[in-house]
């Protein structure tokens, strides 16, 4: 037992590092949304500050300039120390100043994309001034050992820790007693709010990467004497530090730093208990630690959709949808073939690696550019394949291609798992998790003799069929063109399956999960087979391309298939333009090692330029263009298209229908009548039957034993005060809220059905906020709406409907803008399409959730007319709306609820003459007011 208690001591100094590195993540993901995968890079720079600043030189990271600076005379450790983290806050104040005060109002995956490419802008500028060599650094604290009994602890790590509780305690106490706390504490909140109060968010953010800044560079200058001092270790203290501040929930102080040194001290318990134990691996078992600890967390605590109000309305730029796709495909196969017959030598093996990384980075545009999930171990998914590759084609002799298939499915099934996480999770949270997960595989397996061949690698034996050899060949013969055509083959068909998939239901259903997942399940689109169907999708190119990476490599290294290099893929991915083909072959194009870097490195000697350089186009791209540099081209060809619709067809925003949807002079809508005709014959039988639902949230009914009918064939109001309860009882409905109680459609009964099979039982629902998916176009947004009548799975992998699609915007006065934007229409259009959408998959019942917010009178008017047209053509409708005048006039029934009952319901002039509900929309007082 003291054995155990011993090694947990000895990690404490690493934990107390994670603990700062994680105090500093939580200080800036609160007050400005960043989560600063520069962390450790400020880390190392404070490390190489104090070293020199001892040494009596002042590092100068900015080439080409000298790299030190003499200061007449070495530093003792305090000075040297207080002026180190002087720098850093100087650092921190210019970081978010110069990059990250111009994104306060990007979505938070590109500033954490900045954040990644300004850690590799930090890192290579660093190892360009100072090398890669290994820097010592003397101890700060006493290397003297406590002995308790047989518990043993070292002095230094004991102190270590006590410094970083300290200063946690510190900022803590600095947060809640402190007007400044409180300013952070309000700005984290609510920016408006804090606005309105009279605190600046731009200050306290600067201040608080001031703080942060600071505290990380402590972190680098404690670990210095424990850790030699080498860049590419600093850079990984962050996957630890993340995990922490995950603990932490990314806003809690207390359990961030807890968390940083119990992984320190489990880290190092782990590496005891593999000493010990023959069936532990024997190497990296400890990096196992925090990918389990962040797995428990975020997937036990979290929700499979998100709820209400919790989902952030964000985008990574448009994805459009490709016109043609055989003609690139053919332009490009060409291109290829050209200079696989005209290039020699190195340039030709620059141009065979561009087609391999880009068939990886195409991997990124399905997980990332169109399903939204923020993948970081597409290369160790490329890695597992690869290291599968080698056994199946040593060891069990299975012959090419179908060696590289199967073992691009262990990738898809590793890839899976990998998603299964994401199935509860979301945003930034995912790229936590693969990228714990990355660094682990690697540990594990990738760096693994037992595993891995050693630290030869493990050979891979060469493709052939029908005779052909495509090897990679040796000698003067490398690279053969044989194994340059193979891979530009295998480039070229994913490149179409990609872009079919674009095109594909499939693809607009991981578009709509990308930008509203509730909305998405709403419409029928199952978002966990999505999800999953993406990350299996993305895993198996991605393991394609690392069999052939295998193949060019011959053997098969962790070398080639690192967390880092997987990190610089997705940076320069979406520098290239993530959410498109044309940004995934570029990605190719410039990658590390291909094309582009290539020529320029045979005529600059570029050393560590190449990461500086691509960094600062990262952080530039993010912060001008977050559809990369392939986002100028498709804005060029869509203002072309739209200038050639315009003189052919004439200005379609002129026709008497988009007039008329946006409610403007030139259309003609109805005249709306003094009250809605009832449906023929009267109300109908009951559709919907609501039986005693009730909703809770914490200690408060949000709806309380609410019952009522639907009949066939009607237009029915749910009207009520604001916070009533009307919305939380539309989403019972739907399966968005936890509910009691029965609801029945068509005398089917819809308990404990999911969101999206409700909404293929026949309801269809539209959402207060709208929430139309921006980055596609009018018809790509109705067309989401069929998957609501999808009855099979693979219904999903089959083409659209349009023409369907089309007579539904035409009864909507919408045709003229099926192809624009849903971001350039107006309020009142945008209605429209939200309508459009939900009546594609023709549903028995429609839930409208205030259809007419934001309208005027005339929009209003013209949305009225729409709807008794939906209900003649058979769909039975609920709404909500604060528009009195709509609802009075148009429904056949109303039902009224307050504080989550309902109490009072009948005929428009009923309702209209009840004093209940005068009294529930303006108070006692008035209400009697108004019936005398």
């Amino acid at each position: 037992m003291t054995e155990h208690v011993s090694f947990l001591l000895l990690g404490i100094g690493n934990g107390a590092v994670f603990a700062a590195l994680a105090l500093a993540l939580v200080v800036t993901y609160r007050s400005s949304g960043v989560l600063n995968f520069a962390t450790g890079a400020l880390a190392l720079h404070a490390a190489y500050t104090y070293a020199f600043l001892r040494q009596g030189q002042l590092l100068n990271p900015i080439p080409p300039f000298a790299s030190t600076i003499g200061i007449g005379g070495s530093l003792s450790m305090l000075p040297a120390l207080v002026l180190t983290l002087l720098i850093e806050g100087l650092v921190g104040v210019l970081l978010y100043a110069v990059v990250f005060r111009p994104l306060r109002n990007a979505v938070p995956a590109a500033k954490a994309v900045a954040s990644l490419g300004l850690a590799a802008v930090l890192t290579a500028m660093i190892t360009q001034q100072a090398g890669s060599n290994q820097v010592l650094v003397g101890q700060i604290f006493p290397t003297t050992i406590y002995s308790i009994g047989s518990i043993h602890v070292a002095a230094n790590r004991l102190w270590i820790a006590v410094t970083v509780v300290a200063v946690a305690l510190g900022f803590a106490a600095l947060y809640r007693f402190t007007p400044f706390g409180l300013a952070t504490r309000a700005a984290s909140e609510s920016e408006v709010g804090a606005l309105v109060s009279g605190v600046s968010p731009d200050r306290v953010a600067l201040v608080n990467w001031a703080l942060s800044a600071m505290v990380a560079g402590l972190a680098g200058v404690l670990i210095a004497p424990l850790t030699p001092l080498v860049p590419g270790t600093y850079t990984l203290f962050i996957v630890p530090a993340l995990a922490a501040a995950v603990l932490g929930r990314m806003s809690a102080l207390t359990p961030a730093v807890l968390g940083g040194l119990a992984i320190g001290m489990l880290r190092a318990e782990v590496v005891h208990l593999r000493g010990t134990y023959s069936f532990m691996p024997r190497a990296g078992a400890e990096e196992l630690v925090p990918l389990v600890l962040v797995l428990l967390v975020l997937v036990v605590s979290g929700r499979p959709l998100p709820t209400r109000g919790m989902l952030v309305q964000a985008t990574l730029g448009r994805a459009p949808r490709p016109r043609s796709v055989w003609l690139p495909a053919l332009g490009g196969a060409a291109a290829g073939t050209i200079g696989l017959l005209t290039l020699e030598g190195s340039i030709r093996g620059a141009l065979i690696y561009t087609f391999i990384s880009a068939v990886i980075a195409l991997s990124l545009v399905v997980v990332t550019g169109y399903a939204g999930q923020i993948s970081l171990a597409q290369l160790t998914l490329a890695g597992v394949a690869g290291f599968s590759l080698t056994g199946m084609t040593t060891s069990w002799g299975i012959p090419f291609p179908i060696a590289p298939l199967l073992a691009a499915v262990v990738a898809t099934a590793i890839g899976v798992v990998v998603g299964l996480p994401a199935l509860r999770i979301r945003g930034l949270l995912v790229a936590i998790v693969t990228l714990t997960l990355a660094v682990a595989l690697e540990a594990v397996w990738f760096r693994n003799s037992d595993f891995s061949g050693g630290a030869n690698g493990a050979r891979v034996v060469s493709p052939k069929l029908f005779g052909i050899d495509f090897s990679v060949g040796s000698g003067v013969a490398y690279p053969r063109r044989a194994f340059g055509f193979l891979c530009l083959a295998v480039l070229v068909a994913v490149a179409v399956g990609v872009a079919k998939l674009r095109k594909s239901s499939l693809g607009s259903a991981m578009l709509a999960v990308r930008a509203d997942e509730r909305s998405a399940a709403a419409t029928g689109i199952s978002v966990v087979r999505v999800k999953l169907l993406a990350f299996g999708i993305a895993a198996f190119i991605a393991g394609i391309g690392g069999c052939l990476i295998a193949y060019q490599q011959t053997t098969v290294t962790f070398q080639s298939y690192s967390a880092l290099g997987g990190l610089d893929l997705f940076t320069t991915t979406y520098l290239a333009g993530i959410t498109s083909v044309a940004g995934g072959v570029v990605a190719g194009i410039i990658a590390a090692s291909g094309l582009v870097f290539t020529l320029v490195d045979r005529a600059i000697d570029f050393g560590q330029w190449f990461s500086i350089i691509s960094g600062i186009g990262l952080i530039v791209t993010v912060m001008k263009n977050p559809e990369g540099l392939v986002g100028p081209l498709h804005l060029l060809i869509d203002k072309r298209r739209r200038a050639r619709a315009v003189s052919h067809t004439g200005d379609p925003e002129e026709s008497p229908a988009a007039s008329a949807a946006a409610g403007e002079p030139g259309g003609e809508p109805p005249v709306v009548a003094a009250a809605g005709p009832a449906p023929p014959g009267g109300l109908g039988p009951a559709l919907l039957a609501v039986n005693e639902v009730s909703v809770t949230y914490g200690g408060v009914k949000a709806v309380d034993q609410l019952s009522f009918e639907v009949p066939e064939g009607a237009i029915v109001g749910l009207i009520g005060p604001n916070g009533a309860g009307k919305t939380t009882a539309m989403d019972a409905l739907c399966g968005f809220a936890k509910s009691t109680g029965t609801v029945s459609l068509g005398g089917r009964r819809l308990h404990g059905l999911k969101p999206h099979q409700r909404a293929r039982m026949g309801l269809g629902r539209t959402f207060q906020g709208i929430d139309l998916y921006d980055d596609l176009s009018v018809a790509e947004n109705v067309v989401v709406g069929q998957f609501a009548g999808t009855r099979k799975a693979l219904r999903v992998l089959r083409g659209h409907d349009y023409a369907q699609v089309d007579r539904v915007l035409g009864d909507l006065g919408l045709q003229d803008r099926r192809d624009d934007p849903v971001r350039d229409l107006s309020q009142g259009q945008r209605q429209l399409v939200s309508v459009a959408r939900a009546l594609v998959s023709r549903p028995q019942l429609l839930l409208l959730d205030e259809p007419a917010g934001g309208l005027d009178t005339r929009e209003s008017q013209w949305l009225a007319g729409r709807l008794r047209d939906v209900r003649a053509a058979g769909t039975t409708i609920l709404l909500i709306d604060h528009d009195m005048g709509l609802v009075l006039n148009l429904c056949d029934l109303i039902y009224v609820v307050d504080f989550g009952e309902l109490i009072a319901s009948g005929t428009p002039s009923e309702v209209r003459a009840s004093a209940r509900v005068a009294e529930a929309y303006l108070g006692a007082a008035r209400s009697e007011e108004v019936s005398t």
